[in-house]
């Protein structure tokens, strides 16, 4: 998986999971909440992605 990042996706991760850690640091209930946030906006993009691939027929 880490191979397909590529460096700025691994970045990207890298300052996600700080951003958290330092929220999580003053506040664990938002934290959690963020998580989720970003969670559910991962599962939307991959579903839209998928979508507009099968709409090409690339999938």
């Amino acid at each position: 998986m880490l191979d397909k990042l590529g460096t700025k996706g691994i970045a990207g991760v890298v300052l996600l999971v700080v951003g958290i850690a330092l929220v999580a640091y003053s506040s664990p209930v938002v934290a959690a909440g963020l998580a989720l946030v970003i969670a559910g906006l991962g599962l939307v993009a991959s579903g839209l992605i998928q979508s507009a691939m099968g709409a090409f027929g690339m999938m």
